[in-house]
């Protein structure tokens, strides 16, 4: 099983400086999502290099209709077919403080954050010992709040196509991560 992160993703292909990631990099430093054609044909080419072998996760797609139509096309041509939709239900106020505190190391990319993770010795990294860290230029209150209109506007509605199909599962995205973890298991077993 492959996880595929647009995020990831998008990412890669900006640091890689690819086409894609110059045409995406001025709107994500913008807060704003890409089109659903360069995200979708990023999709394409990812499960295209996979091979029809390998099970794939969609972390962050499809978030609007168009992008779910195209998933129904992509998958058709792969011969695959979308078994489970799973939504993480989380209070957002919470889910502002998680994604603005959160920082990494610049070195080893090791995980931290303002309030609930701080390295063991101030300004130094846990795993590397580097004393750089970074975040993430999105990550602040006004884009996280533009991410989730944007999730109530343009990905919500999608969700009843896949409910009528019987594939929609909630889980408690602000549970502890063993728990959210088990109930992914679960869905996915």
């Amino acid at each position: 099983m492959r996880q595929l992160s647009t995020g990831d993703m998008l990412r890669e292909a900006v640091k890689a400086g690819t086409p894609v990631g110059l045409e995406a990099k001025s709107v994500m430093e913008r807060g704003e999502l890409v089109s659903d054609e360069i995200v979708s044909a990023l999709i394409d080419a990812e499960l295209t290099a996979m091979g029809g072998g390998t099970g794939a996760i969609f972390d962050g797609y499809p978030r609007t209709k168009q992008q779910a139509k195209s998933l129904e096309e992509i998958l058709e041509r792969h011969g695959r077919r979308l078994d489970h939709v799973i939504e993480l239900e989380v209070n957002e106020d919470a889910l502002i403080d998680r994604i603005t505190g959160r920082f990494t190391c610049a070195n080893c990319g090791a995980g931290y954050h303002d309030r609930h993770k701080l390295p063991i010795v101030d300004g130094v990294c846990d795993k590397c010992g580097s004393t750089e860290f970074k975040r993430r230029p999105d990550d602040n209150e006004e884009t996280v709040r533009m991410r989730m209109e944007e999730y109530r506007a343009k990905t919500a509605p999608i969700l009843p196509i896949y409910e009528a199909r019987g594939i929609v599962s909630r889980v408690d995205g602000m549970a502890r991560i063993e728990e959210v973890t088990a109930a992914l298991d679960a869905i996915l077993a």
